[in-house]
């Protein structure tokens, strides 16, 4: 059976905390008898809060804060282990402990209990015998609970465990539970119990930190994880350990950035011998840990372990820059650091919330560097979860009780539709527009009517919120949001999905809608053009970001394209070339540079290195991605503590762009998933050599270049099931064959 079983009940514990204080950890325990020789064994569970399950003292599966985060009142995974080799005749002993995390944990800005008020078991264990016969061993009055040696924890303010206060044994038969007390039935829930296997969080990866002296340890690497100590010390020695993703000046952690995230464990040691122990029921965003509390005379062994979603590692890139290379090394683990359950800001301070902007600049880049497929299906869903009857979509995905408008805004919500189209591009997938097809139908149609004044896209009441604008853009307006017009990236992007979505019916033979979406299209255009475009081509704001969104959605008309193109790059030029787009504009700012025929003015943007810059941050020592292009400057020092991450992958949107066209490997729309392989490299800049693999849906495939003697020599890999084109870079002749089956094909061009 794949289903649970009708019996299986909710059960907690009667121990909770509040909106402020929290509980212990409660332990669950369930003792059965098998008198039969089992064949067949599955335990299924899942939790309201996090769980870790244990059959006869060992450990159920690997997964790392399970089940995962979704919107509770609606769904929860229901996941599913094959236990058989754990089973043994006689008395066997199901048990399980469960952690706040999202679920009644703080999340976003210091708030607990946004979904509950303390978590809660379901589980039920499928025993198949020799003989036929089968048993069920499900959640329900019968089990037995207490509280152990976790005192706390939380996923912003960390975990506190007392080992003294260990219960040795608790999940074995002779263990007495005699002190333990009957469980508390829990009112039955109307949740989706969704069994479809999406990545869960796993450890990935450890670190050796390095010593800096005065119990502080240096990861060398930002990251999302944990730690691992092994640790020798006297009975009731108590360890603090505080994190940071960066030094002050002096040489302390920086954690004014955490604002209102202790992310702080605590340890209490047993004494007797050595100990190990790793928290499990939290994560944090550090580089730097430092140990408070350590006797002169203890010993101490430190391992970071990084968590993150199970996403598979799918592609790699390298040049001949080594400073682009470093920063392909931020862009991935910036993407390690935040795939963590959903595609959050950043892993560190009070927030690690799913915002939709972020995750629409990046998929394309998130879809080069891993496999995210199953992530995004499962992202994508709870965006479904969450659209409001109107059809709007907050700006944060699973929605939190406690924050969220009804429309995320611009560039945000759209995620709505960017993300479903960007992974059937990658993927070849149909599934995913198929299954979220109304959902999308219902967005578009609230962001064209209702969030609309004649397809001008701004709500008709002034007073309501209308979305970030090209967020933490630095073009001189001294806010936030940025100069560029909300109502002007609005319009862009109501174009952008109306198109987006003519194609997408098109892929699902939706005929009729097609021509709807089209014809919206048409209108929103010529909507945008009356009011943002003058006729000689320039651009209301007239900021970078409003020039590349006009150019990018192909808003102007073509006469006036090469005066909007030049004012662009005059902006870039007046600036010395240095950008100055935020979230908003930042993913498209290189490509539409390129398509203009300014790909010079684009190298020189990427390989910029004085602030501000992609660059700016590698030089300085980033090992992630920043938040702010200014987050430190050596002028200004840190930026506002109130909003500074140091790990926020938004920018890394520019990895896109290299992969396409630096290395040259890219994808042919119009058959997607990598069936046909559009070999498009561009040399310039610095770049005397670049390749770049990648396991696509066909198979692996690649390209390898370099410039020797003037002419370019490449190495091309097309998968099984794929073909391959070759486009020459601009100056050089076409080579005699443009078209290559599978295979590894090598060819050499030779200047114009």
């Amino acid at each position: 059976m794949t289903s649970l079983d009708s019996s299986a009940k909710w059960i907690s514990s009667t121990t909770q905390g509040d909106e402020k204080t929290q509980a212990p950890a409660p332990y669950f325990r369930k003792e059965f008898w098998l008198d039969r020789p089992t064949v067949k064994a599955t335990l299924r569970i899942t939790a309201l809060g996090l769980y870790q399950a244990q059959i006869n003292g060992q450990k159920v599966g690997d997964l790392a804060l399970a089940p995962g985060w979704t919107d509770y009142s609606t769904r929860v995974p229901l996941q599913s282990y094959d236990i058989t080799s754990l089973l043994k005749p006689g008395k066997n002993v199901i048990g399980g402990v469960l952690g706040d995390g999202w679920y009644c944990g703080h999340v976003g800005w210091g708030k607990r209990q946004g979904y509950g008020a303390k978590p809660e078991l379901l589980a039920d264990v499928d025993i198949g015998f020799s003989d036929g016969s089968s048993a069920r061993i499900v959640t329900d009055g019968s089990w037995k609970t207490t509280t152990g040696p976790i005192l706390e924890n939380d996923l912003l303010m960390g975990e506190s465990h007392d080992a003294r206060a260990e219960l040795v044994g608790w999940s074995v038969e002779d263990y007495d539970d005699s002190a333990w007390t009957p469980v508390e039935p829990s009112p039955a829930r109307s949740i989706i119990l969704d069994t479809i296997d999406y990545p869960g969080v796993r450890q990935t990866a450890e670190i050796k930190p390095a010593p800096l002296g005065d119990h502080r340890y240096d990861m060398q690497q930002n990251f999302s994880g944990r730690i691992r100590i092994r640790v020798t010390a006297p009975r009731d020695t108590t360890l603090t350990f505080r994190y940071a993703e960066i030094l002050n000046p002096d040489g302390s952690l920086y954690t004014e950035n955490l604002r209102g995230a202790r992310a702080t464990d605590t340890y209490i040691c047993k004494g007797g011998g050595e100990e190990t122990w790793e928290p499990g029921f939290t994560f944090h965003g550090f580089r730097y840990v430092e140990v408070a509390g350590l006797p002169a005379d203890a010993r101490i062994e430190m391992t970071g372990i990084v968590l993150h979603s199970d996403t598979p590692p799918a592609g790699e890139f390298a040049c001949s820059n080594p400073l682009l290379n470093q920063l392909q090394h931020n862009i991935t683990w910036g993407q390690r650091s935040n795939f963590l359950e959903v595609p959050t800001d950043c892993p560190q301070r009070d927030e690690r919330l799913g915002w939709t902007g972020d995750a629409q600049v990046f998929i394309r880049t998130a879809a080069f560097n891993m496999d995210v497929r199953r992530f995004f299906h499962k992202w994508v869903q709870d965006i479904r979860d969450a659209q409001n009857p109107s059809g709007g979509v907050p700006e944060v995905i699973p929605a939190v009780k406690f924050y969220g408008n009804e429309d995320g805004g611009p560039a945000w919500s759209d995620a709505t539709i960017i993300c479903p189209w960007t992974i059937y591009l990658c993927y070849g997938d149909t599934d995913i527009l198929a299954d979220h097809y109304e959902s999308m139908q219902r967005y578009l149609d609230f962001i064209s009517t209702q969030a609309a004044i004649g397809l001008i896209r701004a709500h008709p009441d002034s007073t309501v919120y209308r979305g970030y604008g090209d967020w933490l853009a630095l073009d001189g307006s001294g806010i936030r949001e940025g100069a560029t017009p909300k109502d002007l990236i609005g319009t862009a992007f109501l174009a952008y999905d109306a198109s987006l979505m003519a194609r997408i019916a098109g892929v699902l033979g939706k005929t009729a809608d097609v021509q709807k979406y089209s014809v919206l299209h048409s209108e929103v255009v010529k909507a945008f053009q009356h009011r943002y475009v003058t006729p000689e081509g320039l651009i209301a704001s007239a900021t970078q970001t409003a020039y590349v969104l006009a150019l990018h959605f192909d808003l102007v008309p073509a006469e006036v394209r090469a005066t909007t193109a030049r004012e662009l790059v005059r902006d870039i030029k007046q600036r010395e070339y240095h950008i100055a787009t935020g979230f908003v504009g930042t993913p498209y700012i290189l490509d539409v540079l390129t398509r203009e025929g300014y790909l010079d003015v684009a190298y020189r943007l990427l390989e910029q290195e004085t602030f501000p810059s992609w660059l700016f941050p590698v030089k300085n020592g980033a090992t992630t991605i920043w938040e702010r292009w200014d987050g430190w400057t050596p002028d200004r020092g840190f930026q506002d503590k109130g909003m500074n991450s140091f790990n926020h992958y938004a920018y890394g949107a520019v990895g896109d762009w290299m992969y396409r066209h630096v290395a040259g490997l890219d994808l042919d729309e119009s058959d997607p998933g990598y069936r046909h392989i559009v070999f498009q490299p561009r040399p310039g800049g610095s770049i005397t050599w670049a390749n770049a693999r990648l396991q696509t849906p066909q198979g692996p495939t690649g390209i390898s270049w370099k410039i020797a003697n003037g002419s370019l020599e490449a190495e091309l890999t097309v998968p099984e099931n794929a073909r391959g084109t070759f486009v020459a870079p601009p100056g050089f002749q076409q080579p005699d064959s443009t078209v290559f089956g599978p295979g590894t094909h090598r060819l050499k061009v030779v200047p114009e």
